[in-house]
């Protein structure tokens, strides 16, 4: 218990129990008002990322021209319905990470993924920056079988630039279907909340031209 490493993933004999019912989460989104909780408008799409402290990852989404709303919260791991604390301990397996919906005729899933790499550090393992942890690592999390594709394409064409520029190989997870669970109402659009608030979000100054619109 006391030197369990917080880089590893847990495995299910060691990871937390959870619990059977979800967290009690204010509804609406802080800045835009549009509820965090579906159904939502037609023809909008969600998509998950992991990149590093979810504060300054969730605010780089909402600011995208045609995100719809986002939310904070934990995905792929083992724990159901976690709370922070638990994921903190690194006995959960999840990751923080943004829900982000979308609408695909404004903003393109793979313009999401380009904010996504040019936000954080793709190469670094179990962490960003100070921040050391599962709950740190880089992961896209798609929601069909297209946008898992396009997940694939880009880390080859981000791998391509990053090594040009001597970067190390990426390790950034695509893993679909993931359950996600809301995070605690004083995490969602936490640097709306907290002006001079904690971000942790630093990309490595690289770009790929891929499209930002559909």
């Amino acid at each position: 218990m006391f030197n369990f490493d917080k880089t590893k993933m847990p495995s299910p004999e060691v990871a937390l129990k959870g619990r059977g019912t979800p967290m009690d989460v204010d509804k609406n989104h802080f800045v835009n008002g549009r509820p965090i909780f579906g159904p939502w408008p037609a023809g909008l799409e969600i998509a998950y990322f992991g990149l590093g402290c979810f504060w300054g990852a969730e605010r780089k989404f909402w600011q995208q021209a045609g995100v719809y709303v986002t939310a904070v919260g934990y995905g792929a791991g083992i724990t159901p319905n976690p709370t922070y604390e638990e994921v903190c301990s690194g006995r959960t397996g999840h990751n923080e990470i943004v829900m982000v919906v979308f609408d695909p005729n404004i903003i393109s899933f793979e313009g999401l993924v380009k904010v996504f790499f040019e936000s954080h550090d793709p190469t670094s393992g179990m962490r960003q920056g100070g921040d050391i942890g599962t709950q740190y690592r880089s992961g896209i999390y798609p929601t069909n079988q297209a946008q898992e594709i396009s997940a694939q394409n880009a880390i080859l064409l981000y791998q391509e630039v990053l090594s040009l520029a001597g970067h190390g190989q990426i390790t950034t997870e695509i893993v679909p279907d993931i359950s996600f669970y809301y995070a605690e109402t004083y995490h969602q659009q936490y640097l709306a909340k907290n002006i001079d608030g904690y971000c942790g979000i630093g990309g490595l100054g690289v770009s790929c031209p891929i499209g930002l619109n559909v």
